[in-house]
């Protein structure tokens, strides 16, 4: 997948330009389900729990009074019972819409790469008729995303305010199984929070 890392440094680099745009850091929690895109959602409540976390950094790359665009580089793990420990690491980019003072809403896009860890034993047969532990450090996969979500600020005279957001995910990653299963699709429900990494001036509060 070394086209999928390609594409993530080039994007990282973008995201990097105009130093003196807002950045932010987030953190948010979330469970997973395999369906089709937008193929579930009361699943991710009451089904099993595949459950996750992810980091982000992100940057402010152009804002208006109502309307923000955005950059995000983002790291996440998630376990998939029975099937694999995946590894996300992708680059986010996103169109927020002020709809009130406090409250956005958002949709985003992202492209990256996933490392895949099988979640159970995996053995061959060897020469000498035994099997031996065939598991490895996992495989190298590419995703997809597209995301939308409600974004709240909680403290919004602070001059770190602090922001709470939801995020419901479609996750493709390829290719997991060429033989019989190319594409395999995720839904996710996200909850978390994100803060500025610097002070806002007096200025723009």
């Amino acid at each position: 997948m070394k086209h999928s890392l390609i594409i993530v440094a080039l994007l990282i680099t973008v995201i990097s330009v105009n130093a003196q745009k807002e950045k932010y850091l987030s953190l948010g929690v979330y469970n997973t389900q395999n369906a089709m895109p937008f193929g579930k959602f009361s699943g991710l409540f009451s089904e099993i729990l595949h459950p996750g976390i992810e980091f982000g950094y992100g940057k402010i790359l152009s804002q208006m009074q109502k309307h923000e665009w955005f950059g995000e580089l983002k790291l996440s793990y998630f376990y998939h019972r029975y099937v694999q420990h995946g590894i996300p690491l992708y680059v986010n980019l996103g169109y927020r819409y002020k709809i009130v003072q406090r409250l956005s809403a958002e949709a985003s896009f992202g492209l990256g790469y996933m490392h895949s860890i099988p979640a159970t034993g995996k053995y061959k047969l060897n020469g000498g008729g035994e099997y031996e532990n065939n598991k490895g450090v996992g495989r190298m996969q590419a995703t997809a995303s597209f995301g939308i979500g409600l974004n709240y600020v909680l403290t919004p005279a602070s001059a770190k305010p602090v922001k709470i957001f939801t995020l419901y995910q479609q996750r493709v990653q390829m290719p997991f199984v060429r033989s019989y299963v190319p594409l395999l699709p995720y839904n996710s429900f996200m909850v978390g929070a994100s803060r500025p990494i610097k002070k806002r001036s007096s200025s723009s509060k």
